[in-house]
C-alpha cells in the first residue's frame, strides 16, 4: 500500500502545536536539499504564506564535499521556481583531525541561528523525523545516557536567538519523500549518509535485525517521546525553583538562595543549578555529573570560600550565592565590525551601527579595567564582563549589558544573550 504524502491540514497540526506565532509569521528553515528538508520547507512555505507570512531557507555548505556546492545551488534552483527565499550560508573554518561530524553540526547550528539574529526571525525549523529520532535514542543507548539523553531530540529549543523547531519528529521519512513525489519535487541524496565512518551511517546499515526484532522507529520514538513528557515535567519543575530562588541581573550573573536549592529533591536541585551554570557560562555543555553533585553538596550544606565549575565563579554574597562568570574562562576577544553583530563569549551580543569606530574589538574586562565603569555591580563580576577596546588596546566602552543605568552606553548596545538562556517564567530580574 502506498504511504500517502503529508497534507496541509497536517502539517498545520503539527505546527500548531507550537503557537502562538507572530502575524505574518516568517520563518527560517535548515534545507540540506534532502527529501526531509524539502518536504519541510515546501510544507512551511504554503503554512506561512497562507498566514500573509513566508519563509527564508538555509543551505550551510560545510565544504567537506567538492559536490556541496553544486548541491546548495540546484536547492536555489529549485526552491526560487517556487517562490521560496534561499540563502547559502559557508563554513570555512579549520577541519578538526577528529569529530568532523560533531564540528561540522556546531557550525551549522552557530551559522543558521547567527542568520536569524541578523534577520530578526524568532523560527528555526528543523527536519528531523521520526527514524532521526529512533537512531538518536539508539546512539544515546550506546553512549550509556540516561533518562534525558533517552527522550531523543527535543521538538522545542529555546536558543539565544530564536527558538529551534522540529515539527516533524512524528512523520516517518517515507511520508515525506511522498510529499515531494506528490509535489514533483525532486531531492539531493547525500552520500554521507551511507559512509560507514559515521556512527549513525552504520547504525542506519544495521536497523533490519532490530526492526525484525520489534525494535521498530516507531516504538523507539514512542519510547522518546514517552520519555520526553517526563523530562518536560522535570524541567517544570526546575523553571519553578528557579523562579522562586534566583535573581538574575540583566548583565549575566545571578544570585541563588542555596537554603530554598536544599529543600528542593537532589534531582530537581541538580538540574537547576545545571541549567543557571550554563546561563551565565554561556557553556554549550553542563559540567560533568560528579563535579555539578560536589558543587550541589556544597550550597545545601553552607558554602564556605568561593570556588569555580563550569566556566563559573561560585561564592558567598550578602546572605546568598553569587554565579558569574569565571574570567579565565572567558574566550578571547573578537573583532567587533561597524553595521555587523557579533556574538562573544557565547553569552554576549553586540550590534555596532554602520558609522562606529573601526579596529573595535569585544573581550573580557579584565583585572587591568576592572574600575572601568560598571561601578555597581560586585567586584567579582566586573573581570568577566565584556567591554570594546580600540586597535591600541584602550578602553571605549565600559560593561554595559542591557542595563542602561550601569555605566555608559556604547555604541549599537551589548546585550546578553546566553546560547542556553533559563526561559521558565517568574524569575526576578535586579
Amino acid at each position: 500500500m502506498a504511504t500517502a504524502p503529508l497534507q496541509a491540514a497536517d502539517f498545520a497540526a503539527l505546527i500548531g502545536a507550537f503557537a502562538p506565532f507572530e502575524p505574518a509569521p516568517r520563518l527560517a528553515v535548515g534545507v540540506s536539499g534532502g527529501a526531509d528538508s524539502m518536504a519541510l520547507t515546501l510544507l512551511a512555505q504554503s503554512w506561512a504564506q497562507a498566514r500573509g507570512g513566508g519563509v527564508a531557507a538555509l543551505t550551510v555548505d560545510h565544504g567537506l564535499r567538492p559536490e556541496a556546492a553544486g548541491e546548495a545551488a540546484q536547492v536555489g534552483t529549485w526552491l526560487a521556481a517556487r517562490g521560496v527565499e534561499h540563502r547559502i550560508l559557508a563554513w570555512r573554518g579549520p577541519l578538526p583531525s577528529r569529530g568532523i561530524q560533531a564540528a561540522a553540526r556546531a557550525a551549522r547550528y552557530g551559522l543558521l541561528e547567527s542568520w536569524c539574529a541578523e534577520a530578526g526571525v524568532l523560527h528555526l525549523l528543523l527536519a528531523h523525523h521520526r527514524e532521526d529520532q529512533a537512531e538518536t535514542v539508539l546512539l544515546r543507548l550506546a553512549r550509556g545516557s540516561g533518562p534525558d539523553g533517552l527522550a531523543g531530540m527535543s521538538a522545542t529549543v529555546e536558543r539565544a536567538a530564536c527558538r529551534v523547531l522540529r515539527p516533524l519528529l512524528p512523520v516517518p521519512r517515507a511520508q515525506l519523500v511522498a510529499t515531494l513525489q506528490a509535489l514533483g519535487q525532486g531531492w539531493i541524496e547525500d552520500p554521507s549518509n551511507r559512509d560507514r565512518r559515521y556512527a549513525r551511517s552504520r547504525l542506519r546499515q544495521g536497523l533490519a535485525p532490530l526492526t525484525e526484532a520489534g525494535l521498530t522507529a516507531e516504538r523507539l520514538a514512542a519510547s522518546a517521546a514517552r520519555l520526553g513528557r517526563a523530562r518536560a515535567a522535570n524541567e517544570a519543575e526546575v523553571a519553578a525553583l528557579l523562579a522562586r530562588s534566583t535573581a538574575i541581573h540583566p548583565a549575566g550573573f545571578a544570585r541563588i538562595d542555596a537554603a530554598a536549592l536544599a529543600a528542593a529533591p537532589a534531582e530537581i536541585g541538580l538540574r537547576a543549578l545545571s541549567a543557571l551554570l550554563l546561563m551565565v557560562s554561556g557553556a554549550a555543555y553542563p559540567p560533568r555529573g560528579e563535579r555539578l553533585e560536589r558543587l550541589h553538596r556544597r550550597l545545601v550544606s553552607g558554602i564556605g570560600g568561593g570556588c569555580t565549575l563550569g566556566g563559573c565563579r561560585i561564592l558567598p554574597h550578602r546572605g546568598g550565592v553569587l554565579v558569574c562568570r569565571e574570567p579565565a574562562a572567558t574566550a578571547p576577544p573578537v573583532a567587533a565590525r561597524p553595521g555587523a553583530t557579533v556574538i562573544w563569549d557565547g553569552r554576549v551580543r553586540l550590534r555596532l551601527p554602520a558609522g562606529a569606530p573601526t579596529g573595535l574589538r569585544l573581550g573580557a574586562c579584565g583585572m587591568a579595567g576592572v574600575e572601568t565603569g560598571a561601578g555597581r555591580l560586585p567586584s567579582a563580576v566586573r573581570p568577566g564582563m565584556p567591554v570594546l577596546r580600540d586597535d591600541k588596546g584602550d578602553v571605549v566602552a565600559p560593561p554595559v549589558l542591557g542595563c542602561g543605568h550601569i555605566g555608559t552606553q556604547p555604541p549599537g548596545g551589548l546585550m546578553f544573550r546566553p546560547r542556553r538562556p533559563l526561559t521558565g517564567a517568574g524569575f526576578t530580574v535586579v
